[in-house]
């Protein structure tokens, strides 16, 4: 019973900063944009996207 004691109170502790970092994510934007980058993957301009050995110019010299 003594454990009850101690967990119940950290237990809502728990819950209330869960609920504080929830709605402070959903505050700040987190949350605004679910699909872009599912598109964002699919185009070949983003500048944040890696660059693949087919698009960099060649450095090496063919003899």
């Amino acid at each position: 019973m003594d454990t009850i004691y101690g967990l119940v109170p950290a237990m809502l502790l728990l819950a209330l900063v869960s609920v504080v970092v929830f709605f402070w994510a959903a505050r700040s934007g987190q949350y605004d944009d679910m699909e872009g980058p599912a598109h964002r993957i699919l185009d070949d301009d983003d500048p944040l996207l890696p660059k693949t050995g087919a698009e960099k110019p060649a450095d090496k010299k063919e003899d």
